[in-house]
């Protein structure tokens, strides 16, 4: 059942969804050398898909998003735990951060820090937590 919204919510929420899913994007890739990461650019993604949900209902959101939310949360857990073993297992710390420094043809020196990875799990939990359970509060009651 589609709910009843204006057509200034629903052009403000085709408008603003993806400016808002791209400044999720800019703070996920900011995030090793300023301030951002995988929680807030998690929240940020998370945040459109609500806005989403709230003006066009779950069928919207889940054109955007894997048929799994939970599945998805388990992507960020073993992402998460994989970088923290890898760096165990590579004689460091738990969790400490590798560089690794490429020189590519058009982009010039760029850095690779393992972080990204970690960051890219926390990114997958907070998504599919949130999605979670906005798809178990919006269900339909009979």
């Amino acid at each position: 059942m589609r709910r009843p919204t204006t057509v200034i919510a629903e052009t403000i929420t085709q408008w603003s969804f993806p400016v808002i899913f791209l400044f999720a994007v800019y703070l996920f890739l900011a995030g090793h050398n300023n301030p951002g990461g995988g929680f807030i650019a998690g929240v940020m993604t998370a945040a459109a898909l609500v806005l989403q949900y709230v003006v066009f209902g779950m069928r919207e959101v889940q054109r955007f998003t894997p048929s799994s939310y939970l599945g998805l949360v388990a992507l960020g857990l073993s992402l998460a735990l994989a970088t923290g073993l890898g760096s165990l297992f590579l004689g460091w710390g738990f969790l400490k951060s590798g560089i690794l420094h490429l020189h590519l043809p058009i982009f010039g020196d760029v850095e690779i820090v393992s972080a990204v990875a970690f960051d890219l799990g926390v990114y997958c939990i907070v998504v599919g937590v949130t999605l979670t359970i906005i798809s178990l509060l919006g269900r339909e009651q009979p």
